[in-house]
């Protein structure tokens, strides 16, 4: 059976573009426009979201999997980068996605992560591969770096 995520936005002024949305989890988020598209810049744009979400996904996949690999991660991070069309709907069109992994972490075993993510559990990132191209790469970086 599919599973439903029911989320609600209400906007906070009548006037503006602030929109607070309340997760299943009871977590908040607010979103607003830019003030050239007469919002106050509250919070963050919704398509700004999208990348937060697409890189918090596949970041809980990678230290997910490292961690049962027995990597000693000392730190990581997820970059994440999108190029949106020039015409409405301005979709993103190309996203890169960048995995650092900090400690005396084996690469091919981060690339392997890293390749499960991208090709079986990132819902995110298979939902957006439909819309845009997405090219990932990653890098072990020694501690203190």
């Amino acid at each position: 059976m599919a599973d439903t995520i029911d989320v609600g936005l209400t906007l906070q002024d009548a006037a503006g573009m602030a929109f607070d949305a309340e997760l299943p989890t009871g977590h908040h988020v607010l979103l607003d426009a830019g003030e050239d598209h007469g919002g106050q810049d509250l919070g963050p744009r919704p398509m700004h979201m999208m990348l937060v979400s697409l890189a918090g996904c596949t970041a809980m996949d990678v230290i997910s999997f490292l961690r049962k690999m027995r990597q000693p991660v000392e730190g990581y991070r997820v970059e994440v980068s999108g190029v949106r069309a020039e015409e409405d709907p301005k979709v993103y069109t190309h996203i890169t996605i960048k995995h650092i992994a900090i400690g005396d972490v084996e690469e091919g075993r981060l690339a392997r992560a890293v390749e499960l993510s991208a090709t079986k559990y990132c819902s995110a990132q298979a939902m957006l591969r439909q819309a845009a191209e997405i090219e990932v790469s990653f890098e072990v970086r020694a501690a203190g770096e």
